[in-house]
């Protein structure tokens, strides 16, 4: 796919089944994350992923920090937390690594693990491969970033599902640049 109709018509994919990307399309969506703008080449990222039984375990994780939050959820609401992470084949949390930086503010870092998801977005959808972006309770809560291995300094910037699309993609909103973008007038 041309990258400027693979811009334009991206949109994400909510639904998604087996199988999960094939080792070298993953290699290519994940190569287009390490593309990512970047201010003072910080690589303010990393990626964990989480497929198989991992999937499982996280949803444990999930559970267990809901539960830390809420001692009443009854079993179908655990059953909700763990089933989470079995919404696609293959996830990857991205992890956004702040430091100290004389000129690299830690807003820039975070956009830039961000934007290093957007990328894998674009290349997922330009490959045909079905993703979406996912974020929610569990991407900060404590529990689940000590579970994950995170240390000081790190956050979670998103779940990024990756599978097979089920179905139609959802139509592309009519969005009018006018809308966003005006000339500043000085």
């Amino acid at each position: 796919m041309e990258a400027i109709n693979a811009l334009l018509q991206r949109v994400s994919c909510g639904k998604l089944t087996e199988p999960a990307p094939s080792l070298g399309a993953r290699e290519t969506i994940f190569s287009a994350a390490l593309r990512a703008a970047d201010h003072g080449n910080l690589r303010p990222w990393r990626f964990l992923v989480i497929e198989g039984a991992g999937r499982a375990s996280l949803g444990e994780v999930f559970s267990a920090a809901a539960l830390a939050d809420d001692s009443d959820l009854d079993e179908t609401q655990l059953e909700c937390y763990k089933k989470m992470p079995t919404r696609a084949p293959l996830l990857v949390v991205a992890i956004a690594q702040t430091s100290q930086h004389p000129k690299v503010p830690e807003i820039e870092q975070i956009v830039a693990a961000g934007a290093a998801v957007q990328n894998m977005l674009n290349a997922a959808f330009a490959l045909g491969v079905g993703a979406y972006w996912r974020t929610g309770p569990m991407a900060y809560h404590p529990r689940v970033m000590k579970d994950l291995g995170l240390v000081e300094g790190e956050s979670v910037v998103g779940f990024l599902y990756l599978g097979t699309p089920v179905g139609k993609l959802k139509p592309l909103p009519e969005l009018a640049v006018a809308d966003y973008f005006e000339v500043w007038p000085g």
